[in-house]
């Protein structure tokens, strides 16, 4: 597809500087084909590769991208064993690339649910890409955006009635200290494939000031050009942060 221009505001930095995406439409790319929906998954997963890659060459600090969700166990037995089996190979088959690339893997979400190979593949994963600079890649598995920020209530809870802090002293801050994502700046641009509007319960909290940017394009679909696209949908857009325009 032909490559967007890419305007930059009036800031010394245009970013942005974080993009989170919501991979959907998978099951609908299979099944517009006549295929099984693990084969719009492992179609998936080759976007995913030319994303990274497409980020990385945008100068793109950080790319978090929405692979399985707290949700996602009530599908079908077959499909989250396929899934499951995808994240195994891409766990232990995609991270020469992501060297090539210069990526950071971090997986975010609850492990206790996922199988021992996997968090061991997760953990191996994560220390030989620690040393990559170039792209921060976060990948959410078995994540909720309401469970993140239930279990870090809770987490706060304990440690005042523990006396390690008070309640008046929680702040913004403080409450981010105890997310999934600590650490990792918020989002500036949220992207959507395949048409849909809603955020899915995906990155609540961190997505309170994200530009929105939804995309009619199947996720197996997605090239570097429709990432450059939403990218210069941001740049034109004026950030007010709740305030007052220019």
């Amino acid at each position: 597809m032909p490559t967007a221009s890419l305007p930059a505001n009036a800031g010394t930095t245009p970013g942005p500087h974080h993009v989170a995406i919501i991979m959907d439409g998978n099951g609908r790319w299979a099944k517009a084909r006549g295929l099984p929906r693990v084969a719009g998954h492992r179609r998936g997963a080759d976007a995913v590769r030319r994303v990274i890659r497409g980020a990385a060459e945008l100068g793109i600090p950080v790319l978090t991208l929405f692979a399985f969700s707290t949700e996602n166990w009530t599908r079908p037995e077959a499909e989250v064993s396929d899934l499951m089996g995808l994240l195994r190979h891409y766990l232990r088959h995609e991270l020469d690339e992501l060297a090539r690339n210069g990526a950071r893997l971090r997986v975010i979400g609850d492990r206790d649910r996922l199988a021992s190979d996997i968090v061991r593949d997760i953990v191996e994963a994560e220390t030989r890409t620690r040393s990559n600079t170039r792209i921060d890649v976060n990948i959410c598995i078995n994540y909720g955006a309401r469970d993140e920020i239930l279990r870090a209530a809770r987490s706060l809870a304990r440690k005042v009635a523990a006396g390690q802090i008070e309640a008046d002293q929680i702040d913004e801050r403080q409450f981010e200290r105890e997310l999934l994502t600590a650490g990792v700046p918020d989002p500036d641009l949220l992207i959507r494939t395949s048409g849909e509007q809603r955020i899915s319960n995906f990155l609540l909290w961190q997505c309170a000031y994200a530009e929105l940017v939804f995309v009619d394009t199947l996720w197996p679909d997605f090239e570097k050009g429709h990432l450059e696209e939403a990218v210069a949908e941001f740049r034109r857009r004026e950030r007010r942060y709740g305030g007052v325009g220019s």
